[in-house]
């Protein structure tokens, strides 16, 4: 399931060890699951992670203890059910005593989390994304798990993470027979200030990033706006009869690096 999972198209890939796993076969996955990376992974530009356990568990304090003492940890890491940025602290401590330059991805599904939601983002340079878990959140919160119910929620993780400048994920659409509604939510949460949503099932994944990879016309418009500004050398241009300010030009940078990004991958 691995290498087609890392040929599917998605541009994260992650390995589970957390809900998706029996509390009878957590070793099992664990040892399977740290073995992936024994051998050096393919330079194709799709990023590995594996989530671990809550670490107030003692499943996920063995996944921890595992990868400290492996020589070839995972690039990346997924924390669940994160509460403080003391826990992030703490494992970016133990990982750089250990050596290991391995990535923090971060969940923001509990109602502590999401009260330490900007703390939590930036307490470790380590730290690339935080993931909005849906479905923690709805129970914990005890509303609907619908977008309108946890739009406040999703808000405040949008919010902490453009404060620590790293991506926001959003959860994964799990109705596999409704790609209508799935495009739908996917449209809202990125007008919403999220880079991109979980996928469940391969057959999501292209509808998926239509919905996340700018057109051919938000890319021309941005490369406009770009130059427009070099040429003008001032912080703000009109451009078709809207005036542009300087600020504008972080988003129109993201729209151009993006595009580049995706067609460096098709090469």
């Amino acid at each position: 399931m691995y290498p087609k999972a890392v040929a599917s198209g998605a541009d994260i890939v992650c390995v589970e060890l957390e809900d998706g796993i029996a509390p009878k076969d957590k070793d099992e996955a664990r040892h399977k699951g740290l073995a992936l990376f024994e051998n050096p992974q393919s330079a194709d530009g799709v990023e590995r992670i594996v989530r671990i356990n809550c670490l107030r568990t003692a499943f996920g304090l063995a996944d921890l203890q595992a990868i400290l003492e492996t020589d070839t940890p995972p690039p990346a890491i997924m924390l669940p059910k994160v509460m403080t940025s003391d826990e992030i602290v703490w494992v970016d401590d133990v990982l750089s005593e250990r050596g290991h330059n391995t990535r923090l991805h971060i969940i923001i599904e509990t109602n502590a989390g999401l009260e330490a939601a900007t703390d939590i983002a930036k307490a470790s340079p380590r730290t690339d994304a935080l993931f909005f878990g849906g479905v923690d959140m709805a129970a914990e919160l005890r509303c609907r798990n619908n977008f309108q119910s946890l739009l406040y929620a999703r808000s405040r993780v949008v919010h902490a993470a453009a404060s620590a400048g790293i991506d926001a994920i959003d959860v994964p659409y799990l109705d596999l027979e409704d790609p209508a509604g799935m495009r739908a939510e996917a449209e809202l949460v990125r007008d919403l200030g999220f880079s991109g949503k979980g996928s469940i099932h391969p057959k999501q994944i292209p509808i998926l990033n239509q919905v996340f990879t700018p057109t051919e016309e938000m890319i021309t418009h941005a490369k406009r706006v770009l130059r427009t500004f070099a040429e003008a050398d001032t912080g703000l241009v009109v451009i078709d009869g809207k005036l542009i300010e300087k600020p504008v030009l972080r988003e129109m940078q993201r729209i151009v690096s993006i595009a580049e990004r995706v067609n460096s991958s098709k090469k």
